[in-house]
């Protein structure tokens, strides 16, 4: 298979995979005698691997350990499995990160009148200002949820 036929049948486009041989992550194609990439199921099994990896969010550093293990017939799945907990851990942290920002901005959204006049709590927060309580009867400092990240 030349690479725009790989690149159909696996999903990842041409361009990646000449991005995936510069780094290491695949090993560099055969050439034809004209200096084409030629591909075979070998390759369009591991691209595909790749492709499935990414889609569940792998880093390529990641999905680099994880080719290495899946390679190695004679690794121990628990290896695998602690590649996969690590990831999902990241993702677990980096949803209470989301869950928190959403919940600044709802609080943000419900404390803005949303009308014609210019105080605006969700302005005075991301300046850092003291923000107006109830259209100025009151300062009160709108409370951060520490989702700076």
């Amino acid at each position: 298979m030349n690479i725009g036929e790989v690149a159909k049948r696996s999903g990842v486009p041409a361009k990646t995979i000449r991005y995936y041989e510069s780094i290491g992550l695949i090993r560099p194609a055969e050439r034809s005698a004209a200096g084409y990439r030629i591909y075979g199921d070998r390759e369009l099994q591991t691209l595909r691997f790749i492709q499935r990896a990414r889609n569940l969010g792998f880093s390529v550093k990641q999905v680099g350990a994880l080719l290495a293990l899946w390679q190695d017939r004679a690794r121990a799945s628990g290896d695998v499995k602690a590649v996969a907990r690590r990831h999902l851990d990241e993702i677990d942290r980096r949803m209470a990160e989301l869950q928190s920002m959403r919940d600044t901005l709802e609080h943000l959204i419900g404390r803005c009148h949303g009308d014609h006049r210019p105080d605006c709590p969700i302005l005075a927060d991301l300046a850092g200002e003291p923000a107006q309580a109830d259209g100025g009867s009151g300062r009160a400092r709108v409370e951060r949820s520490g989702a700076d990240g």
